[in-house]
């Protein structure tokens, strides 16, 4: 069965073209997922003039089975829209996300000292004094922007702490990362996001050098000393790997902050009832399911293969929508609603199976402490402007957040 993604909807003529990044700012693309869910949640999107077709798999069971099974699914032609209708990514075998086992856990063991749980907890202290502070530096002053001030600024900045990299650098990284995936402007180039990335990629380099000459307490040292198949790691092993880290590890964190910021300020009772969370963590599950930014993940067939009764021919490209994923009526009971006690909650924002987030600790973490500190701060967030999304067709959330604290 071959379902082909539909060039216009019943009575629209605008196309539903999911590698469009005005696609997703379409409000009535909640209803889109919904209606595949139920009628065709795995289908053929039609190529174009500038890009192959794919397949579309918006339900969570298809997508939990393709994400584990690395055998017939390859990660190392890439991993998302960019670069799989490129036909290629340039760090593939090189940067974890884009290798595919045994080799990729080999190179996993390296990276896991430094993001394990009991690591990881061992940042928090710093990162709750960071945020209590430049929440207080706002809480008097009327409006601000959360994304700029708040979101943008707690990831990276720990992340900086991760690798050992000097707080000098930690603004410049802010900028860029803002730029590498997303843009706050649709006019922006694609040109200039690869510029961002480039820069990063620069800027990393710059740290592995320095901390050659001089060690640094952290994950690029560590790199620098640890051998991988027999030999020392090359300076192009450890950027790409901490380039990995910088951008997965800030767009998860940020962008779920800045999500769930701009739920809690749109619905007061929602705001109310986070207050009153006595399980932080569970809580914290659940916003990262209603509210995470990453809308796909992809792989390329290996070989010839069915799944339930869609035939995919090897060379493929098939895309996972973790957007509709964790919506799915069959796998969530009453999906759309926030329920800070959802137990079990096997959500997919950090994928699944061996390419699983490996920074998934950390953006828990970065998010609880967050939101727990503006839960202490405010008895109320205020919306006090429109909010500007991002455009992207891959993350999505908004680059701007206009808020105040306010009373109930």
């Amino acid at each position: 069965m071959t379902t082909t993604f539909p060039a216009t909807g019943r009575g629209d003529t605008r196309s539903w073209d999911l590698t469009e990044p005005a696609t997703h700012m379409r409000p009535e693309l909640a209803k889109f997922w919904r209606d595949r869910r139920q009628r065709t949640p795995i289908f053929r999107h039609e190529d174009s003039s500038t890009h192959p077709g794919f397949w579309v798999v918006c339900a969570h069971d298809p997508a939990v089975r393709i994400y584990r099974d690395s055998k017939r699914f390859t990660s190392q032609r890439g991993n998302v829209l960019l670069t799989l209708l490129a036909g290629r990514d340039n760090a593939a075998g090189k940067m974890l996300a884009v290798t595919d086992p045994p080799r990729h856990d080999r190179m996993r063991r390296l990276m896991t000292p430094a993001l394990t749980r009991e690591a990881v907890f061992s940042l928090a202290t710093r990162i709750r004094e960071r945020t209590a502070r430049l929440l207080s530096e706002w809480a008097n002053s009327g409006e601000f922007d959360f994304a700029t001030e708040i979101a943008s600024r707690i990831p990276i900045w720990t992340i900086c702490d991760l690798l050992g990299i000097p707080d000098s650098e930690h603004d410049l990284l802010v900028s860029l990362t803002k730029q590498a995936l997303s843009s706050d402007d649709a006019e922006q180039s694609a040109v200039s996001a690869v510029a961002a990335r480039q820069e990063i990629l620069l800027c990393l380099l710059d740290q592995v050098q320095a901390q050659r000459r001089r060690p640094a307490d952290g994950l690029i040292t560590r790199l620098i000393g640890s051998e991988f198949e027999e030999a020392p790691l090359t300076d192009d092993q450890i950027v790409t790997n901490c380039y990995s880290i910088v951008l997965g590890g800030d767009e998860t964190s940020r962008l779920t902050m800045i999500n769930a910021v701009h739920a809690f300020a749109e619905d007061p009772a929602l705001w109310r009832r986070f207050g009153e969370v006595d399980d932080l963590g569970t809580a914290v599950e659940e916003i990262i399911r209603c509210f995470a930014p990453t809308m796909h993940f992809g792989r390329i067939a290996t070989t010839d293969l069915d799944i339930d009764g869609v035939h995919i021919t090897a060379g493929d490209i098939v895309t996972m929508w973790n957007i509709s994923a964790n919506r799915d009526e069959k796998r969530f009971e009453d999906p759309d609603t926030v329920c800070f006690d959802r137990k079990p909650n096997p959500h997919l924002a950090f994928g699944y199976g061996p390419h699983f987030c490996i920074g998934a600790p950390l953006a828990r973490l970065e998010i609880a402490i967050v939101l727990d500190e503006l839960r202490r701060m405010t008895p109320a967030i205020v919306a006090t402007g429109t909010p500007q999304p991002l455009y992207s067709n891959f993350l999505h959330g908004y680059a701007t957040l206009p808020v105040a604290f306010g009373q109930p």
